[in-house]
């Protein structure tokens, strides 16, 4: 049937009427686009002649039609039907008529759009490609002609390259002789379409079409177009070829930089493309490019004010206001000339400053020596493009001096930070005149910058406020002011008043709050939104605090109130808007509630209706939250009710923020306006709360349990709440305390719930007590309670304990002294948690007035369960924190005369050691002497374990003593004793903290004597150092920023496999291969991740990727992990330095993905298998994010892999959607 309908088709595509062949072609093109459509051979022939010949149609929208008609044909008519066709345009392309040259070649290019198969591919190819070479390189062709078929091998280039290699010579060939044709239409594709060649050229190749090209420019007599032309394309290879073409930059940048300096004047074009080119390298090459930055910062600082028509007479730093009128008029005369392209070098200059900033976060001291100065001056830039490029090179500056100095608190003379700050004066002088500029461009582009100031330097602009605000007030009222530059100032208003001081805008509050509060009433939804988000800033900075400071801030109450209030009750706005009205009017009660009185019967309910709302009831709650929170007491008699009644059932709704923020503000109310609230609203209130209280959402528990003490520590807490609690909560609570999760918020809020429990009436000490203990006992389902748990309970018993007085805390501490002389052998679990309550108890409060608790407890040492002894050394030595006096020199005399249990005693000793450190209290004198005399006996010892708790000990002292300390340690790192120097380390490594600690600038001048061990003969101590450079790293970065050029080089040499610490041990049957050294490349690696984070200027990225994280992508298991996490990190902080070597680092991902397990491998290796691969997609999943990254062939075809790999593409696929 359909075949006869075709047939009725192609008849009237011949007819004579142009219309019906327009219709009939019309029909055709329906019937190849449906999915059932199917051809005999003899009906392929008819339409793919037919088609030919519709387009040559002297009507063009028939040729046109037929055009769209090729794109379906092609997939459902056999291979031999679509060569034939191809070569028919062909054939008309070079031989037919003029007019029909333009169809053919769209045709041509529509067929190799659709082509999807490589069988397909590869026929077309081998009968066009000589054909289209010869078009391009037939002397007799017409330009036209030549400039189509570049058009056409371009976009099959593009397709297919990769599948000529052996023609890609001839090609190549080809193409190069074009460079030189004197049409400059025809140098231009041949660029672009050597461009496409090269990314799939073998090296050989590339090199040798790089060679041509340098050698056409290093000819002194070419004539300048061809120059240009040869420039152009230095540029786009090294655009297709990324990285690959680092080799040849030796060859090419002195000779681009040759050009720059020496083109005549006129020749603008050729300076800016030796810029774009030299931009290229520095983005794609960046470790080859790196002996050549300093002259490349030199040129485009030259070439940033290169204007050789225009001389700027006006004479600078005229600052004054007087002069504000004449400026303008000004620069509405300026000097304009259409002839004038000198901009274009400008802007080039501009953008290759800009990449050289990005991909060099070690120069930027220099830059801000040179750089910086410069680009403020050039900020006056007259023409309006460039003068955007200025100020995003500039911004680009901001962001990196963030992203070096990320975490970094001080500043020094050399941190970019403080150069930075030097500059601002000067930055704003020049901002402000660009805010005078009558272009809104321009003042958006100042406000972007003013904006990455702020938010990189916070305070900067204390002394500044006054001059920025008729910039600020003059975008917001001007009426021509469009409202994205009005947005911009806003927001910049917005980040300035939050990052600065409230009493430096108090002189200028008048002058902002008219504008701001204007734009309030703007019809554009985000410049209201913005202006909202102003106010809540405004409110905050004219009164900062309730007791009111100098500042007079009532004029300013009512018409912020009046401006919010009107968008507050506007119920058709946008929900941003809604949202933002809501928080501020939040803002505006809970400050300015003692002058609102009036008012708040009418805009309470308001509030309280937008809670009702599903769109806005988190943002209400939230503000009903600030509102209870604040110290004005405001009356919210009105709706107390409503709104409790409201947020109680809110705690039953499956939105996570929504009953997060319900919990927090309840306790706010019940706090603030508890006696005003019924005890039957307490009780709903924690019937809801108890099903909040699981381990499977800590937050949430501990909201939850903070609001449960709220409600009891009320006075007026009847005893009906007392019961609900512990009908409800205490059942729950009982649960939660068994989990191994629980810790941190939801573990102190638990703590407070138990001694809250106490104090509430008819609650029995004892009964609470028992059901805690109990609570331990391993029951028949589930087993034994976790050992996290153990020591949950047992805090809780102790804070229990204490909040119920002194008699009742006697007599359990005598029951648990009790359990503990019973023999021991017959109830391990119980004896376990009694040891941990006595800890827990003996911590909080002296327990001398015990007898001889210490030697019930060190009883417990004999007991031949590990955990016992474990609970035993901890209680004694948090026993001891409640007495150091007495209980000290008894730990210390122990361990000197009980060689068994030493290594308990240690512990003991460790755990009194960590609790007075972390309490900043002092030790006695005496018993530092004692104390370090005792730990430096024991740094030699066999046992790793002792070792560690030595160090651990060394470390804490240190941050209680580090005078005595830190010169005692660096004495014994040339010790020779190996275990000794290793245990010095590590107790460095111990006492870096996250916390600013005294010992701080003590250590600073002695850092480099420990971490220099790093070259130290023992594997041991080599690692002590690499760990212990690792928590600088993390916790203090700045004290090892100076140590870190001489020591990276010696991290980089601790990551590679050491063939003399591979051993071989004999085992009889068979042998078995022991990498000593495996522990220490983890460690180094690991170090290297961390760096990268806080050290990220420091880190030569280049050096670091080959050869070290290359090796390290192809080691042990243990070893890859963090590699493929570095790996990961590069490529989202420096992807310039990793695209430059991607090549290399595909075999080895590309192995680990595809690396199978033994058959009769254990099921544990198959998981870390699985944890590998995933691991490894991960990092490839980072690399695929890399712009430019499809410039790597190897790359390319390891995705192709992927792809083609169900179970790969199904992982990579979830790992990427993470």
């Amino acid at each position: 049937m359909a075949n006869l309908t075709l047939t009725g088709i192609l008849e009237k595509m011949t007819g004579k009427d142009k219309d019906f062949r327009y219709m009939a072609t019309s029909d055709l093109l329906n019937e190849l686009n449906r999915d059932n459509f199917k051809a005999d051979a003899d009906l392929e022939v008819k339409l793919s002649n037919i088609i030919i010949q519709q387009l040559d149609d002297v009507a063009g929208d028939v040729s046109g039609l037929a055009v769209k008609c090729l794109a379906p044909l092609v997939k459902k008519i056999s291979d031999a039907r679509v060569v034939d066709m191809t070569n028919k345009l062909c054939e008309k392309l070079l031989n037919g008529k003029d007019q029909h040259r333009d169809i053919a070649s769209i045709a041509l290019k529509t067929i190799v759009a659709e082509v999807a198969t490589q069988t397909l591919a590869q026929s077309i190819l081998s009968s066009i490609l000589p054909q289209l070479i010869h078009g391009i390189t037939a002397p007799v062709t017409s330009t036209e002609i030549k400039c189509e078929c570049l058009d056409i091998l371009c976009d099959i280039l593009h397709k297919f390259g990769s599948l000529m290699a052996s023609e890609h010579e001839q090609l190549l060939g080809a193409l190069l002789s074009q460079l030189s044709s004197n049409q400059a239409s025809v140098r231009k594709k041949t660029v672009s379409c050597i461009a496409s060649l090269a990314s799939s050229l073998s090296d050989d190749l590339l090199a040798k079409a790089t060679v041509e090209v340098v050698q056409n420019l290093r000819n002194k007599g070419a004539k300048s177009e061809m120059c240009r032309t040869n420039i152009q394309m230095i540029g786009a290879l090294s655009r297709a070829v990324g990285y690959r073409f680092g080799p040849h930059l030796s060859d090419t940048v002195p000779v681009l930089i040759n050009y720059c300096t020496s083109a005549s004047e006129n020749d603008e074009e050729l300076r800016e493309y030796s810029l774009q080119a030299l931009e290229s390298f520095l983005l794609r090459c960046p470790r080859d490019i790196s002996s050549y930055c300093d002259e490349i910062l030199h040129l485009t600082l030259e070439y940033l004010s290169y204007d050789p028509n225009f001389t700027d007479n006006m004479e600078e730093d005229t600052d004054d206001e007087s002069l504000e009128e004449e400026e303008e008029d000004e620069s509405a005369n300026e000097y304009t000339d259409d002839e004038d392209v000198s901009w274009k070098v400008r802007r080039a200059a501009a953008k290759c400053l800009a990449a050289l900033i990005v991909s060099r976060p070690e120069m930027l001291a220099k830059l801000y020596e040179e750089a910086c100065p410069k680009l403020i001056e050039r900020f006056k830039e007259r023409e309006e493009n460039v003068k955007m490029d200025v100020f995003n090179t500039f911004i680009e500056l901001l962001r990196q001096t963030g992203n070096v100095t990320k975490g970094q608190i001080d500043i020094n003379e050399l941190s970019p930070r403080w150069l930075l700050k030097q500059e601002v004066p000067k930055i704003i002088k020049s901002i402000n005149r660009q805010l005078r500029e009558k272009s809104i461009k321009t003042k958006v582009g100042a406000f972007s910058v003013l904006k990455e100031l702020v938010v990189v330097l916070p305070d900067c602009l204390t002394d500044h406020i006054g001059s920025l605000i008729p910039g600020i007030e003059k975008a917001l009222n001007d009426k021509t002011s469009t409202s994205n530059l009005k947005i911009e100032a806003l927001i910049f208003t917005r980040l300035v008043l939050a990052s600065h001081s409230p009493s430096v805008f108090h002189p200028y509050v008048k002058a902002l709050s008219s504008p701001v509060l204007s734009a309030v009433g703007e019809r554009y939804y985000k410049v209201t939104a913005e202006a909202l988000r102003v106010c809540g800033e405004l409110v905050r900075v004219v009164r900062p605090n309730i007791e009111g400071t100098g500042f007079d801030f009532k004029p300013y109450v009512r018409p912020i109130y009046n401006a919010i209030m009107s968008r507050l009750t506007n119920q058709d706005q946008d929900q941003e808007v809604k949202e933002c009205a809501i928080t501020c009017m939040g803002l505006v009660v809970s400050t300015f509630g003692d002058n609102l009185k009036a008012e708040l019967p009418a805009c309470l309910p308001v509030l309280v209706d937008r809670m009702g709302n599903e769109i806005t009831r988190l943002t209400a709650v939230k503000a009903f939250a600030v509102i209870a929170a604040s110290p004005l007491q405001i009356d919210l008699s009105c709706v107390l009710e409503q709104v409790i009644t409201e947020l109680t059932a809110f705690l039953r709704k499956a939105n996570r923020p929504l009953r997060q923020a319900t919990l927090g503000t309840l306790n706010s109310l019940i706090v603030a306006y508890g006696d005003k609230i019924g005890s039957s609203a307490y009780e709903v209130i924690i019937i809801e709360l108890s099903t909040l209280i699981s381990d499977s959402d800590l937050h949430m528990t501990a909201l939850a349990l903070e609001l449960c003490c709220t409600l009891m520590s009320d006075k007026r807490s009847s005893s009906v709440i007392g019961l609900a609690v512990r009908n409800k909560v205490l059942p729950q609570a009982l649960t939660l305390i068994k989990s191994s999760l629980l810790q941190g918020q939801a573990l102190s809020a638990l703590q407070n719930f138990f001694a809250a429990l106490v104090y509430s009436e008819n609650t029995s000490f004892d009964a609470l007590l028992d059901s805690l203990l109990s609570s331990a006992k391993p029951s028949p389902q589930a087993g034994g309670v976790a050992k996290q748990a153990l020591y949950s309970i047992a805090q809780c018993v102790a804070v229990l304990c204490l909040a119920a007085g002194d008699q009742k805390y006697a007599s359990t501490v005598k029951m648990l002294t009790e359990i503990l002389k019973v023999d021991s052998s017959t109830n391990s679990a119980k004896q376990h948690l009694a040891l941990l309550c006595l800890g827990e108890i003996g911590r909080r409060k002296d327990l001398s007035s015990h007898p001889h608790i210490e030697n019930i407890v060190i009883e417990s040492f004999q007991s031949p369960f590990e955990e016992i002894k474990s609970a035993a050394s901890y209680a004694l030595g948090n026993i001891a924190v409640g007495n150091l006096s007495k209980y000290l020199p008894f730990i210390l005399d122990q361990i000197d005369n009980q060689q068994k249990k030493q290594y308990l005693l240690l512990h003991s000793l460790k755990e009194v050691i960590v609790r007075q450190s972390v309490d900043k209290a002092e030790f006695q004198d005496s018993s530092v002497e004692k104390i370090l005399k005792l730990l430096f006996n024991h740094c030699e010892s066999e046992e790793e374990g002792v070792r560690n708790v030595v160090a651990e000990c060394l470390g804490k002292i240190a941050l209680i003593e580090p005078a005595k300390l830190v010169p005692a340690l660096k004495v014994r790192t040339t010790s020779p004793a190996a275990f000794t120097r290793a245990t010095v380390v590590i107790a460095v490594k111990y006492s870096v903290v996250e916390r600013p600690e005294k010992i701080d600038e003590i250590i600073y001048p002695e850092i480099s004597s420990f971490l220099m061990l790093i070259k130290d003969d023992d594997r041991h101590v080599r690692r002590a150092a690499v760990l212990a450079l690792s928590t600088f790293a993390h916790n203090k970065p700045n004290l090892i920023k100076g140590l870190l050029p001489e020591l990276l080089p010696l991290l980089y040499d601790q990551t590679i496999v050491k063939q003399e610490l591979i051993r071989t041990v004999d085992l009889g049957p068979f042998k078995h291969v022991v990498d000593d050294g495996l522990e220490l490349r983890k460690a180094a690696f690991e170090c290297v991740d961390t760096l990268l984070d806080s050290c990220l200027d420091q880190v030569n990225p280049s050096s670091f990727i080959v050869p070290y994280l290359r090796s390290g992508l192809d080691d042990h298991y243990d070893v890859k992990m963090p590699c493929h996490l570095i790996l990961s990190k590069l490529s989202e902080k420096c992807p310039s330095a990793v695209l430059a070597v991607l090549d290399s680092l595909v075999d080895p991902l590309l192995k680990t993905i595809n690396f199978k397990p033994k058959p009769d491998a254990v099921k544990q290796e198959v998981d870390r298998n699985e944890d590998m691969i995933r691991s490894a997609l991960r990092a490839i999943a980072s690399l695929n994010r890399i712009s430019g990254g499809d410039c790597s062939l190897k790359f390319k075809n390891l995705m192709h892999e992927i792809s083609k790999s169900p179970a790969l593409w199904d992982k990579y696929y979830s790992i990427r959607n993470e």
